[in-house]
């Protein structure tokens, strides 16, 4: 082999050898002649006309042997020139002179030349002669002979070139660097058209980047710097005015896609294009990662800005500095608290740390951080600072990874901890035993907690530790060492919790203190207590849980091996059943543990993942009910896609037989329901995305309600996000499928609220329905048959068969009111019914209420109606009201006939007393602040009995005066719910069902009234509020009392369990609160101090009380504050455009209190609202770019102001720079919140923007300066539609071309060619590429000059016109400075 490869290479350079011999023998035949000159020159007499001859003969001569060997010509010319350069002038010249006759010829492609000439070895500037011709002839063969693209080739060598020339060369060679500098000089300059100055740009930005242009090379860094910087207008009009002040909000709708992900090497914002962007464009984004990595359950979001996939390890540098950094500000704001040990719990400092802590155990689990390098970063830049009164905290902080990971890490990893100890704690003699009465106890015995784990592991790997135990913590430790002997420690003080923290890694001591704290919870020695229900319902007996102090005061390793304890514990008593429940104390306290975000994994994933599996595995319902009730009533924050396997799940056990579990049934549904609506709007489509193959895991196979519920929410979720003008096919097929498991319609006062798009699809499948007109005679006929029938068995078979109608609860009705005697033969059918077939029955039950109510001559029979009602829910419990009254709601009746099934679910909720005195006691005895709750089983025991629950037909049974045949249903335990806050979901529905349909109204207002202080329990009053005011705008728009009452009655009825100015502003508290109805417009003051608020909550500067997260509506106070916000701007008594104006205002018509140091924070809080209003509010944006585009004088003269300056209008619409000098114009202001707002808006509602662009922009742009505004509010959009949505750039690209032969028709002369050259070119190169081709040339086609000859290389089908005194290549030349010696 090693012989073959010698064998070639020989032959290749033997090859070389015979080629550089015939070149050098061709060569040598034409200079023969000029050795003759040189050996008579004092004899010849020379002429023009013999020299051109003699030129001619020679380059004939050369390009016969170039014919011949025209395949090796790349090797030829390098010979050739190589050759040339070893001769002396008088030959150099003749050498060149016969090149550039080839290239004349065309015989020798020029590019070819050039680059020979230029890859010479010999071409240095030292030989001046070979530099001096070469150049001449490159100057001469571009002038010529040379496309764009060869162009930009030889540009970027020639750069390349200069760059390596020593900026110390001698002066003396001043006339060699100038010949080089005139060819650049040459291909940029913009007259001559050689290239596109995009491509020029490119390359010097690339060869001489981050800004070095003018500090390069003195040969050309003046004439570079130049030509760069005529790229700055149009670098700025594609960037985001002030993008990086702009701050999204975490959990926010647009926080998932990629308007703000970064370069995940570089840390900069991704920028299309080699332009002079502005520094603070192009600089590493920190402040965007800490600003996300502050925030409560923001993992995901510094995720997707950084590009980290949590299903790979990769370590990230980039995370450890700035969590460092956090920890360093951390540190810096415990230096300024000087609140007491006995105050600092749940102070915001306190938060502060626990979130660090969280976010560190977090990313340490994902391995995205490693710990010593951690640890050394805080080394670093704590040295040689006095930073001590957060020590503690920041020992406790890294004692939750040490912890944890003791047993899985070798020592060595864990000692950098040593020296930072030593630097933070320099005192010689020990530190104080804190006071164990206090949380705070446990962050001051953080350090000393630490060194048991330390001995531990070097114990194990059989090392000595480094260093002794510090004489600083000697007393702390033996303080430790004291209690670990202790027995039986109290919970009434936190030495339970240091004991756990220092010895968790320590299985033998650890085990004492977590069978204290397990057995505090769960002791089945402890006397049983009673569960509501039945007597023999018992539970394990401890009903007081764990204090969520004292679980906060417990290390994460702590509470990892407590929920892991818990967890198997739940798993093993599923499989061996017990007459007792768990207990309420073990409930409460594992929906304690399961909020901490960093125990995920162990917590909600493996509730969701193993331990509800295993539950259901073992048909441990009554278990199965306890965790159902958990999910539900209890966790705030789970991760969306473990609902939706939730529900997926649920929806598999709801087909299972379930006859005679009414109970679990129930609840079943019930969580499905509060799973369907509670999910986010942002949340739907990403997760309803995962079903498009199989939607049918996703849907229920015979709820009718559970699917009309996601149809309800997958309308409100695509108006939220703007998503109305996107197709539905995404979610056809899950459509599809509901409608093949639940054929159902919807009311058209119901489909015309829909989304256009989802009232299409429900129009076009029309789901086959029945007369219900007919159903009283259906009814009636069911009822001759059913009593015709002799036999109970005949009875039975007559309702429970598969093809019998629906019409056993429509004949108890009829027999209720007819006779109030109850067969008992009508509990044997219901016994027997499955619970899929009871709600059939329950949905025929409602339409036959309605066609009963509409034919009834009112007065008592109506009276009597309710009354029988009544009785079927809280008498006889056949059905309950929650199930009921969602049946009813959720029908789909039209006209006359939904007023009346409204009105029944009126009369059924508030004539009768029953619901309304449950509501009442339950609001005025219990308090929704469950996690502060030490004896809730108490109250919840109290409320029961008071008013017991019945699933089991037990008031029917009594009536009739029979019992169950099957044997006594076991009920279930119930730990947190009841029948009041079941309905919640149901009244959520129920609310925006009478809101669909106006002249009920009143009504609604009248259960407001009575039923509004249950959203005392509502989890998410706020969001409620929000998505209904935005999803029905339209309805309520002239409807302020409505809007004032809605509200004011949620929002008041949060009053006794929330903190003063917590959610509405003073102002709008006070009309609210007002009784009549009083006619308001909000002033400027107003709407300055909403947004201030809002500023100042993103500015870390408390603005709303003090919340713990984990048990909020809301994942942080960012989130909060945008929300309360928007609902309040939308519940305010004025038209949209008034609203939207009024908040643009604070900008647009100047304002004293807006501070001028942060002008870009009160810009993205003002877009950050109006983006996430409905879009009648920030339309009016568009209103003011048609006003400054009609009336505005810097946009709308023929020929921009001060034209001197040809930069003058880029400096007007240049915010940032034209604010930092006090010279901002209007245009700028609405540039700047225009970029802010469509920054902030989602794919879906940016895509109206091409219609706008189409529709009401393009008639107007007449003027360059109309233009370019446009181009300058358009430009930075362009790369977000590129990436999410290429048919809107295509589409607004062909707008911009239209709107430039517009403006080419209007104006008589163009100032700005360069810069809208540039900015096409930017487009077809970045974004566009040919796929507009042929608009593009449609329109370039017709321009004037300059601008058609400025786009010739877009519109390849036409040359430039030249006049005929005017040939081209005359006009190029004429248009360069000389070559020098030319």
């Amino acid at each position: 082999m090693e012989k073959q490869v010698l064998t070639t290479a020989s032959v290749g350079m033997a090859a070389n050898a015979a080629l550089e011999k015939k070149v050098h023998g061709i060569l040598n035949d034409v200079l023969s002649f000029t050795a003759l000159e040189e050996a008579f020159a004092g004899f010849l007499v020379y002429s023009e006309e013999e020299e051109q001859n003699k030129r001619k003969i020679s380059c004939d001569l050369f390009c016969q042997f170039w014919k011949s060997n025209e395949k090796s010509g790349e090797a030829i010319l390098k010979i050739y020139v190589t050759y040339l350069s070893q001769q002396h002038s008088q030959k150099i010249a003749f050498l060149y002179d016969i090149l550039s006759l080839c290239v004349e010829k065309s015989i020798i492609p020029a590019k070819l030349v050039c680059d020979a000439i230029l890859s010479n070895p010999k071409l240095d500037y030292k030989s001046r002669e070979v530099w001096r011709r070469s150049f001449q002839l490159i100057y001469a063969i571009i002038l010529k002979h040379i496309d764009y693209k060869g162009c930009r080739d030889l540009l970027k060598v020639l750069l390349e070139m200069v760059k390596v020339i020593p900026s110390s060369v001698n002066i003396a060679y001043k006339n060699e660097m100038a010949q080089i500098k005139q060819v650049i000089a040459l291909i940029l300059d913009r007259q001559n058209y050689l290239l596109p100055a995009y491509f020029a740009v490119t390359e010097i930005q690339m060869i001489f980047p981050d800004n070095s242009v003018e500090s390069g090379h003195w040969i050309v860094g003046e004439m570079l710097g130049a030509y760069v910087e005529s790229f700055r207008a149009v670098a700025r009009m594609v960037l985001i005015t002030g993008r990086p002040q702009l701050l999204p909000i975490i959990g926010h709708s647009n926080t998932s896609g990629n308007a703000w992900k970064l370069d995940p090497h570089t840390l900069t914002f991704v920028l299309k294009g080699n332009l002079p962007f502005d520094k603070d464009q192009v600089r590493p984004q920190y402040e965007l990662i800490r600003y996300a990595l502050k925030q409560p359950y923001s993992r995901d979001m510094v995720c997707n800005i950084i590009s980290l996939n949590k299903q790979q390890k990769q370590r990230s540098a980039v995370l450890e500095g700035q969590l460092t950094e956090l920890v360093i500000q951390a540190m810096e704001r415990s230096e300024q608290d000087t609140t007491s040990a006995a105050d600092w719990y749940g102070t915001p400092v306190h938060a502060l740390w626990q979130h660090l802590s969280s976010q560190l155990i977090i990313f340490a689990l994902f391995q995205f951080v490693n710990f010593p390098d951690v640890v050394e970063l805080l080394y670093q830049k704590l040295k040689g600072r006095n930073l001590t009164r957060g020590r503690d905290h920041l020992m406790w902080l890294l004692l939750q990874f040490i912890s944890g990971s003791m047993k899985k890490n070798p020592l060595h990893e864990f000692l950098p901890i040593l020296k930072l100890f030593e630097l933070l704690y320099p005192e010689k003699e020990p530190l104080p035993v804190p006071d164990v009465g206090y949380p705070s106890c446990v962050q001051s015995m953080a350090m000393a907690c630490v060194w048991p784990h330390l001995q531990g592991r070097a114990v194990y790997e059989k090392k000595p530790l480094p260093c002794p135990l510090p004489r600083v913590l000697k007393l702390q430790y033996e303080f430790l060492v004291k209690i670990s002997k202790t027995p039986n420690l109290p919970l009434t003080d936190y030495r339970i919790a240091i004991m756990c923290n220092a010895y968790s890694s320590m299985n033998d001591i650890f085990q004492i203190p977590l069978t204290i704290l397990t057995e505090s919870f769960h002791n089945l020695s402890s006397p049983p207590v009673l569960l509501p229900g039945p007597s023999d319902n018992m539970a394990a007996g401890q009903t007081e849980p764990l204090s969520i102090t004292l679980l906060d005061s417990l290390s994460t390793h702590t509470k990892l091996s407590f929920i892991h304890h818990i967890a198997t514990k739940i798993t093993h008593l599923a499989s061996r059943p017990s007459h007792l429940a768990l207990s309420p104390a073990m409930m409460e306290t594992y929906s304690r543990l399961l909020v901490y975000v960093e125990l995920e994994t162990l917590g909600i994933k493996t509730l969701i993942s193993q331990v509800y599996s295993a539950v259901v595995d073992n048909r441990a319902w009554g278990t199965l009910h306890s965790l159902l009730e958990l999910i539900s009533y209890r966790l705030h924050h789970i991760q969306p896609h473990y609902r939706i396997q939730l529900l997926c799940s649920l929806h598999q056990l709801s087909a299972l037989p379930q006859a005679n579990h009414n109970q679990l049934y129930h609840c079943i549904e019930s969580t499905a329901l509060k799973i369907i609506t509670s999910l986010g709007s942002s949340e739907v489509q990403p997760q309803l995305s995962r079903f498009l193959n199989d939607p049918k895991q996703l849907l229920s196979t015979e709820s009718e309600e559970l699917n009309r519920a996601l149809v309800l929410t997958l309308a409100r979720a695509i108006h939220v996000t703007g998503s109305e003008t996107l197709s539905t096919t995404w979610c056809r097929g899950i459509l599809e499928k509901l409608q093949a498991n639940t054929p159902h319609n919807w009311a058209s006062h119901t489909l015309r609220c829909f989304p256009s798009s989802l009232k299409q699809f429900f129009e076009q499948n029309v789901a086959p329905t029945e007369n219900r007109t007919g159903l009283k005679d259906l009814v009636d006929e069911s009822f001759n048959s059913w009593s015709g029938l002799t036999t109970d068995q005949d009875k039975v078979a007559y309702f429970t068969g598969k093809a019998v109608a629906p019409h056993l609860l429509c004949i108890v009705w009829k027999i209720l009111l007819e006779r109030d005697h109850i067969p008992v033969i009508i509990v044997k059918i219901l016994e027997q019914m499955s619970p899929g077939k009871v709600s059939a029955q329950i949905r025929c039950f409602a339409d036959y209420l309605v066609q009963e109510f509409s034919m009834s001559n009112g007065g008592e029979h109506i009276s009597k109606c309710v009354e029988k009602l009544n009785d079927m829910v809280w008498k006889l419990n056949i059905v309950t009201l929650d199930k009921l009254v969602l049946c009813l709601a959720l029908r789909s009746h039209e006209g006359n006939e939904a007023q009346i099934c409204f009105c029944i679910i009126q009369l059924l909720i508030l004539k009768p007393n029953e619901f309304r005195n449950r509501v009442i006691d339950f609001v005025k005895d219990n308090s929704p602040h469950h996690w502060k709750h030490s004896d809730w089983h108490t109250q919840h025991m109290a409320y029961h009995k008071n008013y017991p629950e019945n699933f089991f037909y037990e008031g029917l049974c009594e009536r009739a005066g029979t019992t169950l045949s099957s044997p006594t249903p076991q009920y279930y335990p119930v730990y947190f719910s009841n029948v009041c806050i079941r309905f919640l979901p149901v009244f959520d529905i129920l609310i925006h069902r009478f809101l669909e349909l106006p002249p009920v109204s009143k009504s609604l207002e009248t259960l407001l009234e009575h039923l509004g202080s249950l959203f005392k329990f509502h989890d998410r009053p706020v969001t409620y509020l929000y998505n209904t005011l935005h999803f029905f705008e339209k309805k309520l728009r002239e409807q302020a009392h409505l809007k004032k009452k809605l509200v004011g009655t949620i929002i008041l009825a949060q009053r006794t369990v929330k903190p003063a100015g917590w959610c509405l502003s003073p102002t709008y508290l006070d009309y609210v609160s007002r009784l009549e109805d009083v006619s308001w417009e909000p002033d400027n003051a107003y709407y300055c101090s909403l947004i201030k608020r809002m500023v100042d909550t993103m500015a870390e500067k408390p603005a709303f009380p003090n919340f713990d997260w984990r048990f909020n509506e809301f994942p942080n106070a960012n989130t909060h504050a945008l929300h309360v916000t928007c609902m309040e701007v939308m519940a305010l008594p004025c038209q949209p455009n008034a609203v939207g104006n009024s908040l643009l205002n604070i900008l647009l018509k100047g304002n004293a209190d807006l501070p001028r140091e942060n002008v870009m924070g009160w810009i993205n809080a003002i877009a950050l609202v109006l983006a996430s209003l409905p879009e009648c509010y920030w339309e009016v944006i568009q209103e003011h770019i048609i006003q400054t585009l009609e009336t505005n004088p810097q946009v709308t003269e023929s020929i921009p102001v001060m034209t001197e300056d040809v930069k003058s209008i880029f400096s007007s619409f240049d915010f940032v720079s034209s604010y930092a000098c006090q010279a901002e114009t209007l245009p700028a202001y609405l540039i700047a919140i225009t970029h802010a707002v469509w920054h902030h808006l989602n794919i879906g509602q940016l895509t109206l923007i091409p219609r706008f662009l189409r529709e009401q922009i393009k008639p107007l742009v007449k003027t360059e300066g109309q233009f370019l505004f446009v181009c300058c509010l358009i430009g930075p959009l362009l790369q977000r539609f590129h990436e999410e949505r290429t048919r809107c750039l295509m589409e607004i690209a062909v707008e911009i071309y239209e709107m430039l032969g517009n403006m080419d028709k209007n104006c008589a002369e163009i100032i700005h060619v360069d810069t809208i050259c540039d900015f096409l070119y930017h487009i077809k190169y970045r974004f566009a590429g040919d796929s507009i081709k042929t608009e593009a040339e449609q329109v370039i086609r017709g321009l004037k000059l300059p601008l058609s000859k400025g786009l010739r290389f877009i519109s390849k089908s036409r040359q430039p016109a030249t006049t005929p005194d005017e040939p081209s290549a005359k006009r190029r030349a004429s248009d360069v400075t000389p070559m020098h010696g030319h």
